[in-house]
């Protein structure tokens, strides 16, 4: 972030002193000799960490001072956007389709938007690229999980935000050696063109195409799987009759009113989100799932921008907060699958609330004492993020999974959206209080919890009939008598597919 270092100095032959705030100057009245207090017009900005800033180059400071958190913030108001009809989409068009179409989007906008020169195109950009973040993100992780056996779950669930930790250390890395922001942003979206060629190697989720009654591409894809891994699948009648059955099962919870009931588009989507209220357990998974991710973006966020709540070196804060991800995503993996989901998650909010409430009262000469504190908070934070989305994924039902997570997705942009609030209104004058503020956010999350049961080992529910008729004080292990399909097959599993 910039320093300011200066005001607007016009030539003149009056006294002017700059104020302390750098928004305004005493100049000498010319007729009375008085001081009058000036707004300043001009700033010069201390360069020696970035040579060129979006506040330095729109002057976002003093009376635009809210701009800098307005444009964190609304690529996370645009995340909130694309969730809300990210899961009516994804459900109806399927994972893949909307992880191909926002990937390609988002990447000819993440070039572009580098080198737009007007500050309100750059806002409307950050807000479209944030609507394309949550159909590639969600739809795509949804998508790996529903392809994924029990005993991998966890394993690749957890993994699969190794990349975040990793992406955070070297932006860093990208951010030291390009000091300019729109060079930055241009060599951090270059790698966007890597993945797309991918995206025609992936296949839909057989899960959904059975759900959708898509009963021969659910097939083609277990088969081409079942190739791959060098297995052999059940007949093709058995394999039809369970996802007949799935079929009916998802069409059996939704009555007549409600089908007749969407007439349009915006109809549907909130006639599906009102499905998540539905049931008593539906009810408790989506309130707690709600404020679960909230808190947790808000933490996981807020954190990472920390460095100048904290007043350190913004490359060095970003590479330890880019560190300490990666335990959360590698060694922690077997907490996860010996002690289960909800007691980690559990802990991973109450330590995280200890050590943030623990920050405050830490005098400033020991500033490292307050950044181990923070990361430590940031970890068990990340740990926490983590494991809410795998956590959250086995707890909804396939048919109404993409508008749990979806509405999951709403709630973190909330929380998101929240955080640069927070900490610009508190940096100036109270700092000391974001801590405080995350620390008591957490240690409600963590309460919240309670509620919910232990995934550990379960096979996920296809139906809302099927979760709301488990028994959700046991796992299990083996799928219900025509209630699942084979939708992942493994090399240790021939002739049986897995849930």
């Amino acid at each position: 972030m910039h320093q300011l270092s200066g005001s607007s100095w016009s030539v003149t032959e009056h006294l002017r002193v700059l104020l302390h705030d750098s928004c305004s100057y005493l100049a000498e009245d010319a007729e009375t000799g008085n001081p009058v207090k000036q707004p300043c017009t001009q700033w010069e900005f201390d360069n020696a960490t970035f040579t060129s800033t979006v506040t330095s180059e729109f002057q976002l400071v003093c009376g635009k001072r809210y701009y800098r958190a307005t444009y964190q913030s609304m690529y996370m108001f645009g995340m909130l956007v694309g969730a809300l009809f990210n899961g009516f989409l994804a459900d109806k068009h399927g994972r893949w389709t909307m992880v191909a179409i926002s990937s390609v989007i988002y990447t000819i906008m993440a070039l572009g938007s580098a080198w737009l020169s007007s500050l309100s195109w750059l806002l409307v950009a950050r807000f479209l690229l944030g609507t394309m973040h949550p159909a590639s993100l969600q739809s795509g992780f949804i998508l790996v999980m529903e392809v994924t056996e029990i005993k991998m779950r966890t394993i690749i669930g957890i993994v699969q935000f190794t990349t975040w930790g990793i992406a955070t250390m070297l932006f860093s890395g990208w951010a030291y050696l390009l000091r300019d922001w729109r060079w930055l942003q241009t060599a951090v979206s270059l790698p966007c063109l890597l993945f797309l060629p991918f995206i025609w190697f992936m296949g839909e989720s057989p899960r959904w195409l059975a759900v959708m009654g898509q009963h021969g591409r659910a097939l083609k894809e277990l088969k081409r799987a079942a190739k791959w891994n060098k297995v052999t699948l059940p007949p093709d009648h058995e394999l039809l009759a369970i996802m007949h059955s799935v079929q009916q099962q998802a069409a059996s919870g939704k009555t007549t009113d409600e089908v007749r009931s969407v007439t349009s588009r915006l109809t549907q989507s909130l006639n599906q989100l009102m499905m998540l209220f539905r049931t008593p357990k539906l009810r408790i998974i989506t309130l707690v799932t709600c404020i679960n991710v909230f808190v947790v973006s808000m933490l996981f966020f807020g954190l990472t921008a920390g460095a100048p709540t904290l007043r350190v070196n913004p490359f060095v804060y970003l590479t330890i907060s880019g560190m300490v991800e990666l335990p959360t995503t590698t060694i922690f993996i077997p907490f996860f699958d010996y002690f289960g989901r909800k007691k980690v998650l559990v802990f991973s909010f109450l330590f995280s609330a200890a050590v943030l409430l623990a920050q405050p009262p830490i005098p400033d000469d020991l500033k490292w004492v307050s950044v181990a504190l923070v990361m430590l908070g940031k970890m068990s934070s990340s740990t926490a993020f983590s494991l809410v989305l795998l956590y959250s994924l086995e707890l909804f039902p396939t048919e109404i999974r993409t508008q749990g997570m979806g509405a999951g997705m709403i709630s973190s942009r909330l929380g998101a959206i929240v955080a640069p609030f927070i900490m610009s209104t508190l940096n100036v004058k109270y700092p000391w209080a974001v801590s405080l503020v995350f620390g008591v956010a957490s240690l409600f999350a963590g309460v919240v919890l309670w509620p919910l049961w232990e995934t550990k080992g379960a096979r996920l529910p296809d139906t809302i009939t099927e979760l709301e008729g488990g028994d959700t004080k046991h796992t299990q292990t083996e799928p219900a008598s025509g209630s699942a399909v084979a939708m992942s097959i493994n090399k240790d599993s021939p002739r049986k597919g897995t849930v």
